[in-house]
């Protein structure tokens, strides 16, 4: 039963990287109707096709059987001829052609925005919320008198909270305990030669949105000390800031005005790994290919449906940004070679630019399947 509520789970995960993938080629094939493009096929999933049919236009709209990737396909889009004719891809201006290669990195990132909506108005995401100002602890209970509920904290000693452009909430908080535990350290010589109570002599400012009016506040730690029922046997010890919290979910009108930026730190987050693994800072291991998206997917999945909320519009903005890249074979190759094109007034000699677009898309298919063997063996 456990292994086939996984299988449902990965089908869903297949299903959900469809999505993507049709959103994408949506994009071209859009922009291309608009432009009057010849468009000769429309297919989800490479390898042999397992349903094909042809609408009035002539289009064969094709599923296949791989249904981890697909493609738009324009008449002579990939031909050699360096006079090609009038109806074909490579005979449109170069304008053109450019905003149909943007246009699916267009499409991934609207859709990125959209599902950032969604996510701000039924989940809330990165700004946490106060849910009560107190926590009870064997039947005691200990107060944070500086918050209230409903206060939604903005800035931790001047760093926003913010995912991407500043730092997470849980992260600034384990900064914060990691100090505090130094200043008992050096201060009391150990957890457990400090007084009971507040911690007096270290604590750290927090900015908070109280009923729209932006306030700071001085908060710190309490020590709290634990025993076992009915007795004076010492269970724990430990520091708290004696507050529960929850994401906090936004209106309607303010997550309209926000999901662009939500949306934009997935794709910065995006940006700042590559750069991390250009620079050897992050293990080749931590990338992935289509399999460990898909695994990923189902497990994040299994764990929490909520969890699509977030996993939706992070990968659409992974598969702008990537597509962006101006690696042979991806769109943003493409927008690099036809801006040459435009600016030389004629192309870089067709034969060489398929070849080494055909070079680019092997070494893609060879490097996202060797990150997805080395997730399995490390």
């Amino acid at each position: 039963m456990q292994v086939l509520t996984y299988v449902l789970y990965i089908a869903i995960a297949i299903i959900i990287l469809l999505f993507m993938v049709l959103v994408h080629e949506l994009g071209h094939y859009i922009a291309g109707r608009i432009l009057k493009f010849k468009i000769t096929e429309f297919s989800i999933g490479f390898g042999k096709p397992i349903f094909q049919r042809k609408n009035k236009r002539g289009e064969l709209i094709s599923l296949r059987v791989f249904p981890l990737g697909g493609y738009c396909a324009f008449k002579g889009e990939e031909d050699d001829n360096e006079t090609p004719a009038k109806d074909s891809f490579n005979a449109q201006k170069p304008w053109k052609r450019i905003i149909v290669f943007l246009a699916g990195i267009t499409m991934n990132f609207l859709t990125a925005v959209l599902f950032s909506l969604i996510l701000l108005c039924t989940a809330g995401y990165d700004l946490p919320q106060i849910k009560s100002n107190t926590i009870t602890i064997n039947n005691q209970p200990y107060v944070q008198t500086q918050l209230e509920e409903g206060d939604v904290i903005t800035h931790i000693d001047g760093v926003e909270v913010d995912f991407a452009f500043g730092d997470t909430f849980q992260n600034l908080i384990a900064k914060k305990q990691a100090e505090a535990f130094e200043f008992i350290n050096n201060t009391y010589g150990g957890i457990e030669n400090a007084p009971d109570g507040q911690l007096e002599g270290y604590s750290f400012n927090v900015t908070i949105n109280r009923d729209g009016k932006i306030q700071n506040k001085e908060i710190s730690f309490q020590v709290i000390r634990s025993y076992y029922e009915g007795t004076n046997t010492l269970a724990s010890e430990n520091i708290y800031l004696c507050f529960s919290y929850s994401p906090y979910v936004y209106s309607f009108g303010e997550a309209l005005l926000r999901c662009w930026e939500v949306a934009f730190g997935f794709a910065w987050v995006v940006l700042k790994s590559l750069w991390l693994l250009i620079t050897f800072q992050l293990p080749i291991s931590a990338v992935g290919g289509p399999v460990t998206t898909i695994t990923m997917i189902a497990s994040a999945t299994q764990t929490n449906w909520l969890n699509l909320l977030i996993l939706i519009p992070a990968i659409s903005a992974n598969l702008a940004i990537f597509n962006l890249l101006p690696i042979p074979a991806l769109d943003g190759s493409h927008v690099v070679f036809t801006t040459i094109e435009w600016i030389r007034k004629k192309p870089i000699k067709r034969s060489l630019e398929n070849k080494i677009h055909f070079i680019g898309l092997c070494v893609l298919f060879a490097f996202v399947i060797i990150v997805d063997i080395l997730h399995f063996i490390l």
